[in-house]
């Protein structure tokens, strides 16, 4: 396997990994809060627990463990993308991790309105963790498709690829070429852009990763993290 191949697939497994934050930060916060699944302090109030079980891979309990651990973090019943950065700062306080959250808010803000709500956090964090490898691919490809337009540029990974070596910072990677982000997007494309058009559409995206064998390896990563 070439070093581009396995660096494609290092690549992958890293914004899985990416994720743990996120779900750190509400399971982390579970025994800091009462038991009961108590609304009236809470601007947003969720769908009821039975609704988003059968909306989502999640059990009832593990449903209200993960509403504990955000109303505790956040009681107006919504996360900014402020909440965020926040999140992500004290998991990489090396490097700047801003601009890699910022991206992640994004994808997680279906209904772009600025805030993410239980139901968004909860939707976001099922496919991730429980979805299939369609699911998963799909989420992950909006997460790159910057504007949302349908396709992957070399410029939205170019920038996607920069956010993730600010947040991992200089200590990490103490001998970085800065033109290492660049190289990443190039070993990118050469492998997803099947029709050599500049582009890489969900169709090449998901085709190419089923039949690379780190990333399929990667997406499994999860599976057991709840």
């Amino acid at each position: 396997m070439s070093n581009s191949e396995e660096s494609i697939g290092g690549f992958y497994a890293f914004i899985l990994i990416s994720i743990f934050p996120l779900s750190y930060w509400l399971f982390m916060k579970k025994d800091s809060v009462e038991d009961d699944f108590e609304l009236s302090t809470v601007c947003h109030r969720p769908e009821s627990m039975d609704k988003l079980q059968e909306q989502t891979k999640f059990t009832k309990k593990e449903l209200q463990v993960l509403y504990r651990g955000f109303k505790n973090e956040c009681p107006s019943g919504v996360v900014n993308e402020e909440n965020f950065k926040n999140i992500y700062s004290q998991f990489f306080p090396q490097g700047d991790s801003s601009m890699y959250a910022h991206f992640l808010f994004e994808a997680f803000d279906t209904n772009k309105n600025g805030s993410v709500s239980f139901e968004d956090f909860v939707f976001g964090l099922s496919i991730i963790l429980r979805g299939t490898i369609n699911d998963r691919l799909n989420w992950a490809f909006n997460l790159y498709d910057l504007n949302k337009d349908g396709c992957i540029t070399k410029e939205e990974m170019l920038d996607i690829m920069k956010s993730i070596y600010d947040m991992m910072g200089k200590y990490t990677y103490p001998t970085m070429q800065d033109d290492a982000p660049r190289e990443h997007v190039e070993s990118f494309f050469q492998k997803m852009d099947r029709n050599k058009d500049g582009v890489v559409t969900i169709d090449e995206f998901i085709e190419s990763c089923k039949k690379d064998e780190n990333i399929m390896q990667s997406m499994q990563l999860f599976d057991n993290v709840i």
